[in-house]
């Protein structure tokens, strides 16, 4: 009777199962399905990210670009209202546009707004699929400014780049991305010695050579020939694109060195080391890793161009005899050279070989801080010359700078021979600035003393025998041997301004 009520039990069982597997097999049917989704939906999400990067940098590149036209001087103060932030045009935010579904461009130059539209959209292959982007850029702020050592004004602007991404089809993706591109003004002489060389030795420091700083704000009985300042065993930084070699245990840095290189040890062509020490002590304040080359802009060669004729200045014969704007002073003991109040008025001197004192004196009624000009072909100091720069007639201690272009055609450019001293009642670098853009050497020999700005981005300038150095110093390679000693003027990393490289930073996205 029990058996009798067993019957058909196996079926039901079996309907049971196989109601169980076939739920279990939509299941995994539906997991399968969402997974292939995700994994497609990810996989667009991915690829429309990356192509509105592309917009980001399509973007950047062409703001980069000699396509682009940064408004003038003349058109920031007259256009954009720099007080508000981001910075307005006519009322609403300045804007190139590629991307209508953004907004529309309002900006002063149409050539850009054209040019924008034109050239920064663009699309990439994706596997079967295509990827547009479509970018939109904010202006945040802009800047006009006098870059060194041009006279001519800059441009640095900072700006808020948007970009859309997008794969249309059946199932259509888009991504927005926003990053900041700027560029900043830099101080230019911001190290006591910078080489722009990217090899081994490009800084090359030993026998006791040195760098420290001080504050030329602080100098002592500034303007005579007793002048002194206090120096500060820090502050004198040095840089380079390449290697610093430091030798011997009396060569010190009393300061940092910043190189795009990394590492310490042997320095070779196929590896470009930070710092090679031999018997030297490490950087005092350390290393700094830049993140890329510094570069200098060439200066202007010399317009008009200098002469080549031999000119000799001494306190006997031959004087004066044979050089523009010179005359004789304090009763015989001294020459005087009037520097030109413009580059197109520049004083124009030869091979000028100074054996006494001279005198460099700007114009009457120049403004303090101005710029007057000598073009000289080359200049070299015997031992014992002075080279004294003059506060503005009529003023004291109210000082013009002296931009000395120099040209070397033909001749070694810049030669200051032992126990000549240059610039030393006042100490103060700014006031003598040496531009050369050719490639020949620069030397400072044994007991020299000089206060300059030199700037030579293409030369070589070699230090030697415990001379001093009262500045900063810009060259493709610099050698500070024979306890030659570097003093940074620490006033200088708030003058004398250059346009810094571009940067993308702050990068967001999100999907729509």
């Amino acid at each position: 009777m029990a058996t009798k009520n067993e019957k058909g039990v196996a079926l039901i069982l079996t309907m049971i199962l196989l109601v169980v597997l076939s739920v279990m097999a939509v299941s995994l049917l539906f997991m399968g399905q969402s997974e292939t989704w995700s994994s497609m939906n990810y996989r667009m999400m991915t690829q429309t990210r990356y192509g509105a990067e592309a917009g980001i940098h399509k973007a950047a590149n062409f703001l980069q670009s000699t396509s682009y036209t940064s408004p003038t001087a003349a058109q920031i103060a007259a256009n954009f209202d720099t007080t508000k932030s981001p910075l307005t045009y006519g009322g609403a935010p300045a804007v190139l546009s590629a991307n209508s579904a953004i907004g529309s461009s309002n900006f002063p130059i149409s050539s850009d707004k054209t040019n924008f539209a034109a050239n920064a959209t663009g699309s990439l292959t994706a596997g079967n699929t295509t990827v547009t982007y479509k970018p939109y850029a904010k202006l945040l702020a802009i800047q006009s400014f006098t870059a060194y050592p041009s006279t001519a004004p800059a441009v640095v602007e900072k700006w808020e780049i948007t970009s859309d991404g997008t794969i249309s089809g059946v199932r259509n993706a888009q991504v927005r991305v926003s990053a900041i591109m700027e560029r900043q003004k830099t101080a230019v002489f911001a190290y006591a010695a910078f080489a722009d060389a990217t090899g081994c030795g490009a800084l090359n420091f030993g026998g006791g050579g040195t760098t420290n700083s001080y504050d030329s704000s602080t100098v002592t009985n500034a303007g005579t020939s007793s002048a002194s300042v206090t120096t500060q065993t820090y502050g004198g930084n040095v840089g380079t694109n390449g290697n610093l070699d430091e030798r011997g245990s009396s060569t010190v840095i009393y300061g940092s060195l910043s190189t795009p290189r990394a590492g310490t040890g042997s320095c070779s062509s196929s590896n470009v080391t930070a710092l090679t020490l031999s018997g030297a002590v490490q950087p005092k304040q350390g290393l700094v890793e830049l993140p890329q080359n510094i570069t200098y802009p060439n200066p202007d060669v010399p317009n008009p161009t200098p002469p080549q004729t031999a000119m000799t200045v001494a306190n006997n014969n031959p004087g004066c005899t044979g050089i523009p704007s010179c005359s004789i002073i304090n009763g015989g003991a001294d020459m005087q050279i009037n520097a030109g109040g413009t580059q197109a008025g520049a004083t124009l001197l030869g091979n000028l070989t100074v054996k006494g004192t001279l005198h460099l004196t700007p114009p009457l009624g120049t403004s303090a801080g101005s710029n007057v000009y000598i073009n000289i072909n080359s200049l070299s100091t015997n031992a014992g010359a002075v080279i004294v720069i003059d506060p503005i007639p009529g003023t004291t201690n109210q000082y013009a700078n002296i931009i000395l272009n120099v040209a070397g055609t033909g001749s070694t450019p810049i030669t200051m021979n032992g126990n000549s001293n240059i610039n030393n009642y006042s100490l103060n670098p700014a006031t003598f600035q040496i531009l050369y853009a050719g490639t020949d050497q620069v030397t400072l020999n044994g007991g020299a003393a000089a206060a300059a700005l030199l700037y030579a981005p293409n030369a070589t300038v070699k230090f030697a025998g415990n001379s001093d150095f009262y500045g900063a110093v810009i060259a493709n390679q610099i050698t500070d041997m024979g306890g030659a000693a570097i003093h940074y003027d620490r006033r200088l990393q708030s003058e004398f301004y250059g346009l810094g490289n571009y940067m993308l930073s702050s990068f967001n996205w999100q999907k729509y």
